[in-house]
């Protein structure tokens, strides 16, 4: 496990300038734009906060009036070493394709969610640190609180929301990180890791984005069903926890190295014989742990809940640079005693087996119908915390391919938050770059009951000694 580590940041350490609004650079449409049933769900109305780390730049060489990068590319000689300017300025440009995120986000009074395309502008802050990254350990594995000023909030009004926020904060050193908020609503993992790719081509030198973005969110609009909407799973049914509701909670971070997530596959493998990827294994041993961590009974119920794409998988199929929600929620439920003291690779074979069947056009298409009916009819799935919801971001491409000149970032966190009424979300996540031992490998990023904790510790500890029979059961 990565404790949340001892840098702190002093407020009077971090110099902010005004907030500005960074418009289109071009006129675009003006135009209401409406959502599709996934964008619609009330749980996806949130700002996610992400933070981009990038170390300072080097070049290895002076060509007239530019500079020249070590991976080759040149830069404006006066404008290349300020991430502000670089950024911005892209930022201007790519919003001509993105216009919808300069606009404001609204749920009117019909219920539906819908976006003013008026160019009002993206809030933009900019700030600088009198310290160096490294001092803050590049934000790898820091406290919340030592993230959370690298991010900013900006309200809504009577017009609605912004879905777009960015903050770029400068440091001594010569790096710098971007903080990024996006409305959930409007973008899921893999349409805001195409939004922040095309944003870094603008900043370097390309005209337009390589993938040109799509709304189209009637793609998307499910057709409610004859019949009325019944819960999968009577809520009474759910293990409980003596840990739950909380008092406290914890922000925590686990790395997982690559040797190990092999040998936790290997050791399913040889047990059934069957071939489980690391999401299968890993999500199956995370699940259990957190079972035990939490001390549900074993005579209720648990449900283990993850995110997979539909890109690719639709019939018919989604255009290349739709941009809107395209993934679904697919769940396994089983009994607290299966979970707890039957074999993982029972486990693995559920979530391998889930996966599958969600993998088909008509799954996705049912889920995205019942979605529509429960959203027409204002229900949502009784789940609670005895649930675990997961989603894996280590294939959004983030870390080491967004460059905006300074090469990719080092290091991508997420801010914590109690994001969809519920308390147990888990991250997949690619590792900060700057541990070599951590190639192949990657981090788990929860939160916990404080009172629990201590064993869920002890649960993850012991992905070390898998030769353990105890490691296992």
């Amino acid at each position: 496990m990565l404790p949340p580590k001892k840098p702190t940041i002093s407020p009077s350490c971090l110099k902010k300038k005004e907030v500005v609004l960074v418009k289109p650079a071009n006129p675009t449409p003006s135009e209401v734009l409406s959502f599709s049933t996934l964008d619609n769900d009330p749980n996806l109305e949130i700002i996610c906060q992400t933070i981009y780390v990038y170390r300072a730049k080097s070049f290895s060489s002076i060509n007239g009036d530019h500079l020249v990068s070590s991976n080759g590319k040149t830069h404006d000689l006066e404008l290349s070493s300020d991430p502000v300017t670089v950024i911005s300025d892209a930022l201007s440009r790519v919003l001509v394709y993105y216009y919808p995120l300069a606009g404001k986000l609204k749920r009117d009074s019909d219920g539906e969610l819908r976006l003013n395309c008026n160019s009002s502008g993206v809030p933009f802050l900019s700030a600088s640190a009198n310290c160096e990254l490294s001092s803050l350990d590049y934000l790898d594995g820091v406290a919340v609180e030592v993230a959370k000023p690298f991010v900013f909030d900006w309200p809504a009004d009577d017009d609605g929301r912004h879905p777009l926020i960015l903050r770029v904060s400068k440091f001594s050193c010569g790096g710098f990180t971007v903080g990024m908020g996006l409305s959930h609503s409007v973008c899921d993992g893999p349409s805001a890791a195409q939004f922040y790719r095309a944003l870094a081509e603008l900043a370097t030198g390309k005209t337009e984005p390589s993938v040109k973005p799509v709304w189209e969110r009637e793609r998307l609009v499910g057709k409610p069903t004859k019949t009325p909407f019944q819960n999968p799973i009577d809520k009474s049914s759910l293990a409980t926890s003596p840990h739950l509701p909380f008092a406290e909670i914890e922000h925590c971070c686990f790395n997982v190295n690559s040797e190990t997530i092999k040998r936790l596959k290997t050791s399913s493998m040889k047990e059934c014989g069957d071939e489980f990827t690391t999401v299968e294994a890993l999500s199956a041993y995370v699940w259990s742990s957190r079972f035990r961590a939490l001390q549900f009974n074993s005579d209720g119920k648990t449900v283990f809940s993850l995110t997979v794409g539909s890109r690719g998988r639709l019939n018919p199929p989604l255009p290349d640079g739709y941009y809107g929600n395209a993934c679904i929620d697919t769940f396994v439920t089983i009994m607290g005693k299966d979970l707890n003291e039957g074999p993982l690779y029972r486990v693995c074979k559920l979530i391998k087996e889930m996966k599958k069947i969600a993998c088909s056009s008509d799954y996705l298409w049912n889920s995205i119908n019942m979605f529509e009916t429960m959203r027409r009819e204002n229900k949502k799935l009784e789940m609670d915390d005895t649930t675990l919801f997961l989603t894996d971001w280590r294939q959004l491409g983030l870390v080491e391919e967004v460059d905006f000149g300074w090469k990719g970032p080092v290091n991508l966190i997420l801010v914590p938050l109690r994001a969809l009424d519920y308390l147990d979300f888990i991250i997949f996540i690619t590792p900060s770059t700057l541990d070599p031992a951590m190639e192949g490998g990657l981090r788990v990023l929860l939160s916990f009951p404080a009172t629990a904790m201590a064993k869920f510790k002890e649960e993850m500890d012991a992905l070390l000694n898998l030769g353990d029979d105890k490691a296992l059961a």
